[in-house]
């Protein structure tokens, strides 16, 4: 079985030697140069963060890339895809709005910040990849059309994935909005009735009218209605809505790994993971809880499967935060972090099925370069 290289540093910093002089080292020495970027346009892909959110990947960094592919002749942008669910970027322009909030403008960022697949969502290349579970993968139309994709990945928590790293950032986050709804289709959500309070967010945020209140003044989702956003899980403070699980985290997992084989297809890429600020949710949510572990590094890789991995049991290994919303308990009994945060969820599945597909390795060598 082939074992591929990822490359890791991590934020012991001194005067001489600060964290963007430790990623542009991290960078070269994981071999970024090998890459012919001369007049290439270069996808950077990145979360921008959901406004509200402190845990996003900050834009300092995705500088420090931008002036890198620069340097080597690159034509750099920082795109994303617009989300299934309704909030602060479901559209191009609320999600450039949200996008400069967060920091992310073409002054800050030293390049052009495009959203992946238009004002509406709908702008998509549809890309073969003939998959078990995907015969096309609807790419939004600014990462199709890139020569190189270089993606910047917070990683941390996922309430459906386990985990977010560089396959859900490609994968999911590259997707169209229909693209999106292909992956989440076999994923509807179920109200638990006992905890619903019948305060009506979740029929106010759902926007494909999927959910009414009953005479009860219940949440009642309309199943042939619901694409399975998760929007409603989302935003239900009071546990109601949930995923009716299935068995379909693992196949929405497969899903990713096939879209990210799409993102991939036939395009030189690099990838690199920011283990910090790892929350137990998705930059998508307007908030962010305590990190459930403290911060870790920077690990960078060719292969996007090895450095997810990489990243998992650099977490795992690591002791968790005294005031985060686990206990050590929870991580003993799971043995698994991510599994403790939500244990429905089955994070290898989405790598298991990215290296049985070609994407890369699970095995992999940690080059150590602090």
């Amino acid at each position: 079985m082939n074992t591929s290289k990822v490359f890791f540093t991590d934020f012991q910093a001194v005067p001489r030697m600060n964290m963007f002089k430790k990623l542009r080292q991290l960078i070269e020495q994981a071999g970024i140069q090998q890459i012919d970027f001369n007049k290439k346009f270069v996808a950077i892909k990145i979360h921008f963060g959901e406004p509200g959110n402190m845990a996003y990947l900050r834009p300092n960094y995705a500088f420090q890339i931008v002036k890198e592919i620069k340097k080597m002749g690159g034509k750099p942008f920082l795109t994303d895809a617009n989300t299934l669910y309704s909030g602060r970027r479901a559209n191009a322009l609320d999600h450039l709005d949200a996008a400069y909030e967060n920091g992310y403008s073409p002054f800050s960022a030293g390049c052009h910040v495009i959203i992946a697949d238009g004002i509406n969502g709908m702008d998509y290349r549809e890309i073969a990849v003939d998959g078990e579970y995907c015969k096309t993968a609807k790419i939004g139309t600014a990462v199709a059309d890139a020569d190189i994709i270089i993606s910047l990945n917070h990683f941390k928590g996922h309430e459906q994935t386990g985990f977010g790293g560089a396959l859900k950032n490609l994968g999911m986050g590259a997707a169209s909005v229909m693209g999106k709804k292909e992956m989440h289709s076999s994923s509807v959500p179920v109200v638990e009735q006992e905890n619903c309070t019948g305060c009506a967010v979740c029929v106010k945020s759902c926007r494909h009218g999927a959910i009414t209140l009953n005479k009860e003044r219940k949440a009642v989702i309309n199943t042939s209605l619901c694409v399975g956003c998760g929007q409603c899980i989302a935003v239900c403070q009071f546990d109601a809505a949930q995923v009716d699980w299935n068995s379909s985290p693992e196949e929405l997992n497969c899903r990713i790994a096939e879209y990210t084989k799409a993102v991939l297809k036939e395009k030189q890429h690099f990838h690199i993971n920011f283990i910090m600020d790892v929350s137990p949710n998705c930059d998508c949510w307007g908030f962010n809880n305590v990190p459930v572990v403290p911060n870790i590094g920077i690990a960078a890789s060719f292969d996007p499967v090895a450095l997810d991995y990489a990243c998992a049991d650099m977490v795992n290994k690591t002791p968790i935060t005294n005031n985060c919303s686990l206990t050590t308990q929870d991580v003993q009994r799971h043995q698994d972090v991510f599994k403790a945060i939500h244990p429905h969820t089955n994070w290898k599945s989405c790598l298991l099925h990215a290296e049985k597909i070609g994407v890369g390795n699970t095995r992999y060598e940690l080059v150590n370069l602090s």
